[in-house]
């Protein structure tokens, strides 16, 4: 395991300080806030703490409120909506400062045998022929950015199959994009901690499609500015977050201010694993 990685899990290790609170701790991001993923992966493990281990989480739903702190502990406080017979509900909101930052909405299901069908698997690059980040990056963006999003990206292995928004300014093309992803190291078998980080790399990309219909090359060389408003995702399947990942991307509409992207993942040997759904605001600086 990389350090990069320990130190993540680390802060997906949540101190319990009541029976239903749970504080966590921030990282640095690229941006003066709390990345939107560890927020969102750390609420899921809060919820996910007051729930049978045999009930891993079949959907979240959250949004956006402030712009966290990271200098500063959040604390999550977790409400037992209901603990039914198949399903468990939780919901969480996240606090800084005596505000709310963040709030999260999870549901949980116990295993059981259903109908089976899923969208086949499109066709993607083999992930070892790609460049890692640390390969393509520097290749791109100025030293500076590129070395702070090597480091901000650290312990997960994050390859992309086309250029990247950064890689290709001013040259609109079709709103789809596609990334392999897995940790850089193994992990424990623990289906939260599994979810929770596919959760956490979820927030990385998604909106990078909005950025590919207009030729923006993103936050990363500021000719637009953005920030996360919601996010939903489903887990259909299980799979391993240590295990190579295809996060199959596109973005349908963009107006208002807003630009919306919708997803699948999937495992490597074909199977869907989690379907996710986002919108942000983007907007172009005036100055752009």
């Amino acid at each position: 395991m990389t350090e990069a990685l320990d130190g993540l899990l680390d802060l997906l290790d949540l101190e319990q300080i009541e029976r239903d609170y749970f504080r966590g701790r921030s990282r640095s991001a690229l941006v003066p806030r709390v990345f939107g993923g560890q927020v969102a992966a750390q609420a899921l493990v809060a919820a996910g703490r007051t729930v049978p281990e045999d009930r891993p989480p079949h959907s979240l739903h959250a949004y956006f409120l402030r712009a966290g702190d990271p200098g500063a502990p959040i604390v999550y406080m977790v409400d037992r909506i209901r603990d039914g017979r198949s399903f468990t509900t939780r919901r969480v909101v996240a606090v800084q400062h005596g505000n709310p930052i963040f709030h999260l909405s999870a549901s949980f299901q116990t295993y059981e045998e259903g109908l089976e069908h899923q969208t086949d698997m499109p066709p993607a690059p083999d992930p070892e022929s790609l460049p890692t980040a640390a390969e393509m990056l520097p290749r791109h963006l100025p030293a500076d950015v590129a070395e702070r999003l090597i480091e901000a990206r650290a312990a997960v292995d994050l390859r992309y199959a086309d250029a990247p928004p950064w890689a290709s300014v001013g040259t609109a093309r079709e709103p789809r994009s596609q990334v392999w992803f897995r940790t850089n190291g193994k992990l424990a078998d623990d289906p939260l901690l599994h979810i929770a980080l596919a959760t956490y790399v979820s927030d990385m990309t998604l909106l990078d499609s909005v950025l590919l219909a207009h030729g923006r090359g993103g936050w990363a060389v500021g000719d637009v500015v953005g920030a996360s408003l919601d996010h939903a995702m489903w887990f259909h399947r299980p799979f391993r977050a240590d295990e190579w990942l295809l996060y199959d991307q596109e973005s349908p509409s963009a107006s208002a201010g807003r630009g919306l992207g919708q997803a699948r993942i999937y495992t490597q040997d074909g199977r869907l694993a989690v379907t996710v759904i986002q919108e942000g605001v983007v907007r172009v600086p005036r100055q752009a």
